[in-house]
């Protein structure tokens, strides 16, 4: 991650509660909190099938899934990884695979306070934003997404209940 692509100084976010982390997955800078699900799966992939772009496409359909269930059309974008709706970004990957196993993963935003992402510029894009899923979907509720998107986690990769 670009340390410029942190605009707000460490303490006045340590002053917010906020940690400035860093890491060695794919990506650029992102925040983690409170009205995310944050899914960092641990799998072995397997050597025939340790490749990067493969799990992020998996990650991304997913969520693509779970915003389904809500009637809400995203899209993915091979330059910007994550998953949009419109110009703005509601859920980020960020992974890493060692000797096929997986590590970090993905962030949805459903309820956060939006008003931390302005002390960053979220994965080093600055023409476009970031939404999350109470923006357009203002009743939904965060442990039935959780329940969704663990569904869809499950279908989309193909384990099934009894795992």
């Amino acid at each position: 991650a670009e340390s410029s692509n942190v605009t707000a100084s460490e303490d006045i976010l340590r002053k917010q509660g906020i940690d400035v982390v860093k890491t060695t997955r794919g990506g650029d800078v992102t925040y983690h909190g409170p009205g995310q699900i944050v899914g960092y799966p641990i799998i072995d992939l397997g050597k025939e099938r340790a490749k990067v772009v493969w799990y992020v496409q998996k990650l991304e359909e997913v969520i693509l899934e779970t915003l389904d269930a809500y009637g809400v059309t995203g899209t993915t974008d091979r330059k910007n990884r994550g998953v949009w709706v419109g110009d703005e970004k509601v859920a980020a990957l960020g992974v890493r695979i060692s000797n096929g196993i997986t590590m970090h993963g993905f962030a949805l935003n459903v309820c956060p306070d939006m008003s931390h992402y302005m002390g960053i510029v979220p994965c080093g894009i600055t023409d476009k934003g970031v939404t999350s899923l109470e923006k357009l979907v203002p009743s939904v509720e965060m442990g039935e997404v959780k329940a969704r998107l663990i569904n869809s986690f499950k279908k989309v990769f193909g384990y099934d209940s009894d795992s």
